[in-house]
């Protein structure tokens, strides 16, 4: 039973851990080149820096919701879940 248990509480922990690795890495990725894109097209039209710095930061903002997404996930994961699974485990082996 405490091997089960422990079985459940390291998958969620790996679980929340996975999920923040990937979950963080797009968002990262997408706003570094966001960003830089912005920056060539200033130096390009420095006219058009309100345009584009609004749109950049639309776009980052519209890209860091998976990785807010990620980290509810991740919390859920490590708070919530090992809870409702231990949970099931020990009425599982009850009903044995």
């Amino acid at each position: 039973m405490e091997l089960a248990i422990g079985i459940i509480l390291g998958c969620c922990a790996l679980g929340a851990g996975l999920c923040m690795g990937i979950g963080a890495l797009g968002p990262g990725i997408g706003e570094g080149n966001a960003v830089s894109k912005a920056c060539e097209a200033i130096g390009r039209q420095p006219e058009s820096k309100g345009a584009v710095t609004s749109t950049m930061i639309m776009g980052c903002a519209i890209s860091e919701t998976t990785g807010i997404y990620s980290l509810v996930i991740a919390i859920l994961l490590i708070f919530v879940a090992p809870g409702l699974l231990v949970d099931l485990l020990v009425e599982a082996v009850k009903s044995l």
